[in-house]
């Protein structure tokens, strides 16, 4: 066993340990016995990067600190208005002035087209939302999104009839597809690599920034005795686009689109201010900048609008697609769908009165919140693997277990044997049962919550490198929203004419979900998205993954070698 130099003070890498960064060594070797009195060996995912992290200071609360937080404030945004969709359109259905206007009903083929015409729009937006951020910027881009936005938001709130309404949904879907391609890879791209995970699960905890405010706007405005009830709720839909489209020109661009594109000094300037803490001799400036050149192709395949390639021909890209695929699939597809028709859901649990349905709405909403942020808050210290497959805290953080897919399939199997209990017993409802059945449901979003809401945006942004990030990210929306169709156009029907036993095809699927993360699922967690490239070139990247380094630190927190088998 060796020791190999971390490099010298003044932050230059020592060659010898560069070129040791990425090795073979059996993960499990013995700590190493000739630390430095005082001194500790450490497991890492990568040694290098663990250095550079904690020998560069970025004060958190500097002034560049708190305009980085207002610039991922800004993506987290552009999720709102994503979320605020979620909530809006299940409890305005349950408005009688609405259904005074458009006679759709809760269930059937008409909601089931109000609802799917929102993801056809997103489908249809995804490729050219990855070419306006490509080539305009990720703030030019989030900007774009905004003004389709409000244009399919005046429509809807205007509509006077099912196909005005229906044209207005197609819109909104465009824009939100060309918000949502932009912004998590603002997110990632422009999040010191230490806080990456909080800053793009912030990003899509903005599904519950959205999703709460339309919770308790259509709740207080179901009291308005006109059209008004359903109209106001539509208008402010608007708001957080607004937010977005005047505040995009106060925020810097993200400095890996402008490495990408040739502005090399710019994206230079950013890293030494907002990962640098102003110290152009930052360790972690120094390593950012020299795996970006390294990495950013200078073939231009970013900017051929139609070329996909990469992402499917090449071994590198189809481990990369297949973590994009499953998050992107499973993600949507876990039971968490039903959450648009939990009116329906309420209603079939005893909960008749539409005052009621619309505070369980809220109240969903937050509790499903709690959930999504507690695991941003830990998102950067929590492996990416056990979590979609257990659910696992990490031991450093608390000794507690949390089952993810498989704790997803036991709580939809309680709300579905216990639904069906409520159905046997017609109109005498024990009380006790329907409470144990929205117990069951509720517990249910808030550990895929936990579990999935802020590795929506994570996983994506972290498999796919800089050259395919938009690309990725529009085909991971169209595959989003392809999914959310098939929720969306299938789930009135389904929930009419199967009631609960619709729950049932979620149970065995989450499982299913479970063993597909255990042998595909590539762990991200600890690496630059730059040292990533090596993970998916190995033969096996999912074994190359866990591999782990050793570090020897010191008492006052410098790690000054790695230890070599």
């Amino acid at each position: 066993m060796s020791q190999i130099p971390l490099g010298s003070p003044d932050g230059e890498y020592d060659k010898d340990f560069k070129s040791h960064m990425h090795h073979d060594e059996d993960p499990h070797v013995q700590a190493f016995k000739g630390a430095a009195d005082g001194g500790h060996v450490k497991d890492v995912a990568n040694a290098e990067f663990y250095a550079a992290v904690h020998e560069s200071h970025i004060p958190r609360w500097s002034k560049r600190s708190i305009q980085l937080y207002f610039s991922v404030f800004i993506a987290f945004c552009c999720a709102c208005a994503n979320g605020y969709d979620g909530s809006l359109m299940t409890a305005v259905l349950a408005m009688p002035h609405f259904q005074n206007t458009f006679h759709s009903g809760t269930t059937g083929t008409k909601v089931s087209i109000i609802f799917a015409m929102y993801t056809v729009g997103a489908m249809a937006g995804a490729p050219f939302a990855a070419v306006i951020s490509d080539r305009f910027g990720r703030r030019k881009a989030m900007f774009a999104g905004g003004i389709v936005i409000i244009t399919g938001m005046v429509i809807a709130a205007t509509a006077k009839h099912v196909a005005q309404f229906v044209v207005a949904r197609l819109i909104l879907g465009v824009g939100i597809s060309i918000m949502t391609v932009a912004a998590p890879a603002y997110a990632v791209e422009i999040a010191p690599p230490h806080w990456r995970g909080r800053c793009t699960g912030f990003y899509n905890c903005g599904w519950f920034g959205g999703s709460i405010p339309a919770a308790a706007v259509t709740y207080g405005c179901n009291s308005i005795d006109s059209n008004l009830s359903w109209q106001i709720p539509l208008v402010l839909q608007a708001f957080a686009c607004v937010i977005v489209m005047c505040a995009v020109w106060f925020i810097p661009e993200s400095p890996k689109y402008l490495m990408a594109n040739g502005r090399e000094e710019e994206a230079m300037d950013f890293l030494v201010k907002y990962h640098g803490g102003n110290d152009p001799n930052s360790k972690l400036v120094a390593l950012e900048i020299a795996e970006m050149r390294e990495n950013i192709r200078v073939d231009g395949i970013d900017k051929v609008w139609w070329d996909y390639r990469p992402l499917f021909l090449t071994k590198n890209g189809r481990w990369r697609m297949t973590q994009v695929l499953m998050i992107s699939i499973f993600g949507q597809f876990s039971g968490n769908g039903l959450g648009y028709f939990n009116t329906v859901i309420y209603s079939n649990l005893g909960v008749t009165s539409v005052p009621q349905q619309l505070g369980y709405n809220l109240l969903n909403s937050v509790v499903s919140a709690v959930g999504a942020l507690t695991a941003v808050s830990q998102t950067d210290r929590m492996p990416r693997r056990p979590v979609l497959i257990f659910g696992t805290f990490s031991k450093s953080m608390v000794d507690k277990q949390k089952l993810s897919c498989i704790a997803c399939a036991c709580l939809l199997a309680i709300n579905a044997g216990l639904s069906a209990k409520l159905a046997s017993q017609g109109e005498n409802v024990v009380k006790g049962i329907a409470q144990g059945a929205l117990a069951a449901y509720f517990l249910f979003n808030i550990v895929f919550s936990f579990t999935y809401t802020p590795l929506q945006g994570v996983i994506p942004a972290e498999a796919l490198d800089t050259n395919m990030r938009a690309k990725g990210l529009a085909a991971s929306g169209f595959i989003v929203n392809g999914i959310g169709f098939i929720n969306q156009f299938a789930g009135p029907i389904a929930l009419g004419n199967i009631g609960y036993k619709y729950i049932y095809i979620f149970v065995g699927w989450d499982i299913v979900e479970s063993i597909f993360w255990y042998f595909f699922c590539v762990e991200s967690q600890g690496r630059t998205i730059e040292q990533l490239e090596w993970v998916y070139n190995q033969p096996n990247p999912v074994k190359a993954s866990l591999k782990v380094d050793k570090v020897i630190i010191e008492d006052n927190g410098r790690v000054v070698e790695k230890v070599s088998a």
